[in-house]
């Protein structure tokens, strides 16, 4: 399960930082205008509130903003249920004000409150402002003031609000789809080209949750909202669990993206494990600017006997500079340049390429997506050593391999 599953769904909405300039700006002002000496924004998270932001003279030290309190106490949920007044000139003229702790221990003496309303009929929470001493001035107009404010900040957050309610709904789906038993792991063989041996498996997460999308899919999703490192690592582990069937030598390659070999405790997730047969398949879609954190992070790793692949060489620039930055281990030719390579002279010659590359470097190549007999001759005859594809074993449970 996610590391922190307890408590993002209670998370607060998080306020882009031009946004929360803008809160403050508006903070300000509004206090300024009304005299008051304390301004500020709180969201309704389950049982409490949360400030989001708060603007005082710098007399007052009883709210902070990140400050989490019962919603139960003070002034919001009354005026939100409608129990008090959005405009209270003099606390001390109402019983239900005067029963409040926080009117004698801040104290509040004069108070004005609005309700955030979302554009989906939502509340956020409440725009409140209040001085310590009853304001009998205030009036109809200085409500009206607080109420175009207030719309002005629903307005500013809506779009936060609408990428948290995503993030939390892909969380929950996330979540759901690791309580259902995802990531599920298949393994497809890796195969000698010279005699059809069977010398490793890649590992392949699949997902039976709905929605029913590829795994790509998921894991970009995890990344997008923050888990990613979570889930691919709790896929490794399963993966590699499973791999304790695996007899001999045979190693299992899993696939492991740079930002989470960064920033994501690997070597704990994989302490147990046979290192000298695990395979760490870097994927990674987005170009690396730097590589010295990978190569950092890898660093243990290859001193305690695993080994690096590149997936998908040949597939583009970011591959060729994945191979001279991270001096794999393991090359991996992608499907692209394998499918149809036996009459296609230029999937040739660029795999012939890579292959005297891979020899001259001490490098295994491994060619994957072969489906036909003459893909599969044509890559033993231009030097691969091994290959993985349809004609040598689908994704498959392991017990089937080994069968």
């Amino acid at each position: 399960m996610l590391a922190h599953a307890s408590h993002w769904s209670q998370a607060p909405t998080a306020i882009s930082p031009h946004v929360a300039e803008n809160i403050d700006r508006v903070l300000r002002a509004v206090r300024t205008l009304l005299h008051m000496d304390v301004a500020f924004i709180s969201e309704f998270l389950g049982q409490n509130r949360i400030f989001h932001s708060v603007d005082s003279d710098g007399s007052d030290e009883a709210l902070k903003a990140h400050d989490v309190i019962p919603l139960a106490s003070g002034y919001c949920r009354h005026v939100v249920n409608g129990d008090l007044p959005q405009l209270i000139p003099d606390t001390s003229k109402l019983p239900l004000a005067r029963s409040i702790p926080e009117t004698y221990s801040i104290p509040i003496g004069a108070h004005l409150s609005v309700p955030i309303n979302l554009e989906d009929g939502r509340v956020f929470g409440t725009f409140c402002c209040f001085s310590h001493r009853p304001q009998p001035g205030l009036g109809e107009r200085d409500l009206a003031l607080l109420r175009t404010f207030g719309s002005v900040l629903a307005t500013a957050i809506a779009a936060d609000v609408r990428h948290d309610t995503e993030r939390r709904a892909s969380l929950g789906a996330i979540q759901s789809a690791m309580e259902s038993g995802d990531p599920q792991i298949v393994f497809q063989p890796i195969r000698n080209l010279a005699d059809r041996a069977l010398v490793g498996v890649e590992c392949l997460a699949r997902f039976s949750a709905l929605p029913h999308r590829s795994p790509d899919h998921w894991f970009a999703e995890a990344h997008a909202v923050g888990v990613g490192g979570e889930l691919e690592l709790l896929a490794a582990r399963k993966a590699l669990l499973a791999c304790a069937l695996l007899p001999g030598p045979l190693t299992a390659s899993i696939n492991i993206s740079p930002d989470t070999l960064i920033t994501a405790p690997v070597a704990e997730a994989l302490a147990g494990f046979d290192p000298a047969r695990i395979v760490i398949e870097v994927t990674e879609h987005v170009p690396i600017a730097d590589y010295e954190p990978i190569l950092t992070a890898l660093a243990p790793l290859r001193a305690q006997g695993m080994r690096v692949a590149i997936d998908d060489a040949g597939a583009g620039y970011s591959s060729m500079r994945h191979i001279l930055s991270m001096r794999p281990d393991v090359i991996k030719l992608d499907l692209s340049l394998t499918r149809d390579i036996d009459h296609d002279p230029v999937r040739k010659a660029l795999a012939a390429a890579l292959a005297e590359f891979a020899r001259r470097a001490e490098t295994i190549v491994v060619a994957e997506g072969i489906e036909t007999e003459a893909e599969f001759e044509t890559l033993r005859q231009l030097g691969f050593h091994r290959g993985q594809g349809y004609l040598l074993g689908r994704p498959q449970a392991l017990a089937e391999i080994l069968a």
